[in-house]
Parts: C-alpha cells; structure tokens; sequence
C-alpha cells in the first residue's frame, strides 16, 4: 500500500511556484510612462517658477521652443516606427526646403511654400525607394545623402546666405514679408502659428497612423520584416509612403526655421535629426520599429521642452542644461527599457 502511495506522489504534477503578478509600477510606466514625467516635470516647474509656470507668456515660450521639434516628430515616427531607426538627412531636407522656399519667392508666397514642400517630396522618395526598394543601410545612405545635398547647396548657392528681400524682385517684396512673417504670426495673441501647425500635423500624423491601413502595414513591417512580406504587403511602398511623409514634414519645419532666421542656408536644421529621436525614444517608441504611438511622440516632445523651460527658471548655463538633460533622458530610456523587460516586450 505504501508502494503505491510513493508511485503516486512521484508522479503527481509539479507545483508552479514561480511569480506570476505583473509588476504593477512596470504596468503604470508601460501605459503612461511619459505623461507621468510631463507631469512630473510641471509639478517642478511651478516650485520653481513661484507660480509663473502656467503663465500665458512662459505657454507660449514652451511651445514655440518645441515646435521645429515637434513638425519633424510628426514625420519622423514613421521611419522609427517602420524599422529603418532614424533619418540622418533630416537636417539637410530642413535646410533645402528653406532654401527652396527663398530661391522661388518670385513665384509668390504660395508657390514658394509648395516649392520648399516639393523638396521634402523629392527627398523623400529618393531615401524611400533606395531604403524600401534596394535595401540600403538607412542610416548609411541618408548620412550619405545628408553630406552630399549639404555639397550641393554650398557649390550652386557658393556657401552664401540667402534673403527672401534679396531675391524678390520689386513685384514680389511682399511676398518675402509675409515669409518672414508667418514665424511671428500670433493666433489671438496667445498662440503661435508654428505651434499650430505643429499640433495640426500631430492631428492628420495620428490619423494616417489609427485610421488607415498603412498604419497597420507598418506596424506589422517594423515589427518584422520578412513576415510582413510573406504576408503579403507591399513593404517598398510603405516604407516609400513613410519616407514621404518625413520628407514633407522636415521640409515644413525648414521653411519655419528659414523664416524664422530670416534667411536659408546649408546649416540651417542641424542637430534636429538628434533633438527628434531623442523626443521620439522618449515618447516609448522603440528604435527596432513596431512600438509606439503617436500621443507618445507627442509627449516625448512636450517632455523635452518643459525641462529645457524649467532649467532655465533654475538658471543653469548652456553647457549644465545638457549634462543635466542628458542624465534626465538616460534615465527615461533606462526606465522604459526596465518596464518592457518586466512585462516581457524586451
């Protein structure tokens, strides 16, 4: 009898006793991770701005600070999000589109503003069809190209600077003013027309990604490449599609930037390409593609300017605002990275 009691008790199944709960603060950081710094991060603003935080005037510096930012976000998730981990040539389509713009102010402000668009179309397509079609290392050729369209500007327009009051011919001069203009152009006196726009290109960006069939696509793309293409999708052209839209959308943001410098050149964007991905990583979308949103994006975006603004209420000099915002952003990352890791998505 004994016996069978032991054959029994050795065969009976083992006890799981491994811990199952889901990390709770992982599941929190997971969802609402970056919301939870923006709010962190206005929470510090009011100390130590006494109260002046939420201010008319210190809104208006935040988003006017982070809008160029925000207009390249909007394009740059899709690249992200599709796999290809960034778009070196960011600053170059920036500075081309301003230049364009400038270069074709005779053919009056709206055809100035379609001309600089169209650069970031034609720019687009180029990365698009040599990353999506013949497979090239994306962030090879678009350093590549980046160097290359920074050689052109510089050899055709010889280095120099351009002025859109320059190049306007006596029949156009208005044209160039209202340029420059719509940089300083201030919706009932409160909000800015860049971080109009910014929020307008968020709003269609978030759109194409929900509503359509190429946010999907992507998602699937960037999540794997080969079981998208056995499945059927036409990966060239969404990456193609993707590459567009960043092409139009970092062109809009160059033709911001010229007006507001008041002029276009070869080095107009730079470090925007860096300043974008930073926001984007932060917003939790992962760099290997497939993961992340764009309310996210957003506020990775809003992240990165409240706590430029807040060090600055602090006072700290150029050179401490990086040492502090780069020990700020690794611990972002760091803490994303652990979240995923403990729910199993890393």
């Amino acid at each position: 009898m004994s016996e069978v009691k032991k054959n029994e008790n050795t065969t009976a199944p083992k006890v799981d006793t491994r811990k199952m709960e889901i990390n709770k603060f992982s599941l929190l950081f997971n969802k609402m991770g970056i919301w939870i710094i923006v709010i962190a991060l206005m929470i510090l603003g009011m100390i130590v701005s006494k109260g002046q935080f939420f201010t008319s005037s210190n809104i208006q510096s935040i988003l006017e600070a982070v809008a160029l930012t925000g207009m390249v976000c909007s394009g740059l998730f899709y690249v992200t999000y599709s796999g290809n981990m960034t778009d070196m040539s960011v600053p170059i389509t920036m500075a081309f589109g301003g230049v364009m713009a400038i270069q074709c102010i005779n053919f009056g402000f709206i055809g100035a503003i379609l001309a600089g668009v169209l650069t970031g179309v034609v720019i687009g397509l180029i990365n698009g069809f040599m990353i999506g079609k013949m497979r090239a290392n994306a962030i090879i050729w678009t350093l590549a190209l980046n160097l290359l369209l920074s050689g052109v500007i510089r050899v055709v327009w010889q280095g120099k600077m351009l002025y859109a009051e320059k190049i306007a011919d006596e029949a156009h001069q208005n044209s160039a003013n209202l340029f420059y203009s719509i940089s300083r152009t201030y919706i009932g006196g409160i909000i800015s027309l860049m971080a109009i726009v910014m929020l307008v290109m968020f709003v269609i960006s978030w759109l194409i990604l929900t509503q359509t069939g190429f946010g999907q696509k992507l998602k699937i793309i960037g999540t794997n490449y080969e079981v998208a293409r056995f499945s059927g999708i036409d990966c060239t052209k969404q990456i193609i599609t993707a590459y567009v839209i960043n092409g139009v959308c970092s062109s809009i943001a160059g033709i911001f930037y010229a007006a507001l410098r008041k002029c276009a050149s070869y080095e107009n964007g730079t470090g925007y390409d860096f300043d974008a991905l930073t926001a984007i990583l932060l917003g939790g979308v992962a760099l290997t593609g497939g993961k992340g949103s764009m309310v996210g994006t957003f506020g990775g975006v809003l992240a990165y300017g409240l706590l430029n603004n807040c060090l600055s209420w602090i006072g700290l000099g150029t050179y401490t605002k990086y040492l502090v915002q780069g020990i700020v952003f690794l611990f972002i990352v760091w803490m994303n990275t652990y979240s995923n890791r403990k729910l199993g998505k890393a």
